[in-house]
């Protein structure tokens, strides 16, 4: 990068609600960033009081936000940071704030679709698969993660001895839940875990599965059920989270279609990437357009019983968004 050998490192702030799967957007960005050039990274979590939380994002200010958000304004005689990274709904203001009141100095990202003053911001990293449109906008394939070859062997270290000796291909399950577009109920949750038993018993391989928070109690119990007798791992949401480890050790990925972000996280591995369907409850346009850009760039099928084995490059989009990001710092 052309920052400058001779200039000191950048700050940037993560900005978002808190919320795991929302700030590891920005701070996925962030990270890629530093990768490339030297940067403190400062996370700022914050929430709207109750009585504002559903205004619209025109009428919300910073005195609005509850006591205990971090401060997003730079304290006195310190300066705004260089970049400004922000994820969610709740930032949208903030974000727009930051721009006009750093005078320039702050390079402002917003990632997801604001939906909201499109260019009230310096940059959008926006999911491809949401059309969004702008001079300011750059479409990426998924969204920004913190999915690395090096953070997955870090989280694997803790898992080496239940996992490293599962028969192979280890397969590792992803699987979400109910959602404005899909649903996973107890009925279509025991055929999927039949057919998943069935694919990992052919190949003599082991399985490595995964709940999110959104999967139904009914649906974890059934797909438990029907795939505890198999080698592995299933995890129960207690102890250490074996995402990172289970995405390392697997030779094949299995990701229910509600979830653009696993999808993604799980084509920057290079491993194949097999998509399970759940019952739709309404058209979702957006996810049909993301899975058939996994499929042109190799990374993505849809799941048909069996563990046939493909290789592709692996995604780096996020990575992309650092270069774009650090090349406007540059025109600065």
């Amino acid at each position: 990068m052309e920052v400058g050998s001779d200039r000191a490192p950048l700050s940037v702030w993560v900005v978002s609600d808190g919320r795991t799967g929302i700030e590891n957007q920005a701070l996925g960005l962030a990270e890629a960033i530093q990768r490339l050039f030297p940067s403190v990274i400062t996370v700022k979590r914050i929430r709207w009081r109750a009585a504002f939380d559903r205004w619209p994002s025109a009428m919300k200010a910073a005195w609005m936000l509850a006591p205990s958000s971090d401060a997003v304004t730079p304290a006195e005689g310190e300066a705004w940071p260089d970049i400004w990274i922000a994820t969610g709904r709740a930032t949208l203001p903030l974000s727009a704030t930051a721009r006009h009141r750093s005078e320039g100095r702050t390079l402002v990202v917003q990632t997801q679709d604001p939906k909201w003053r499109i260019a009230a911001y310096d940059l959008i990293v926006a999911p491809a698969h949401d059309r969004v449109e702008g001079s300011n906008v750059l479409s990426i394939t998924g969204s920004p993660h913190r999915v690395t070859a090096e953070r997955l062997a870090e989280g694997a270290a803790a898992f080496t001895g239940p996992l490293a000796d599962l028969p192979r291909p280890r397969v590792a399950a992803l699987i979400g839940g109910r959602s404005k577009a899909f649903d996973l109920t107890q009925a279509h949750a025991g055929a999927l875990a039949d057919q998943i038993a069935r694919a990992v018993e052919a190949a003599g391989g082991s399985l490595m599965l995964t709940f999110s928070r959104r999967t139904p109690e009914a649906a974890k119990a059934a797909m438990t059920a029907r795939l505890s007798h198999l080698p592995g791992l299933i995890w129960d949401g207690t102890g250490p989270n074996p995402y990172f480890a289970f995405l390392h050790f697997a030779d094949h990925v299995l990701v229910t279609e509600d979830s653009a972000n696993m999808a993604a996280e799980a084509a920057s591995t290079g491993k194949p990437v097999h998509i399970l369907p759940m019952i739709p409850l309404k058209t979702a346009d957006k996810f049909a357009r993301l899975h058939a850009d996994l499929r042109e760039r190799g990374a993505g099928r849809p799941f048909d019983g069996s563990l046939d084995a493909w290789r592709y490059e692996p995604l780096a989009e996020t990575e992309r968004a650092a270069r774009e990001v650090l090349e406007r710092v540059n025109r600065r």
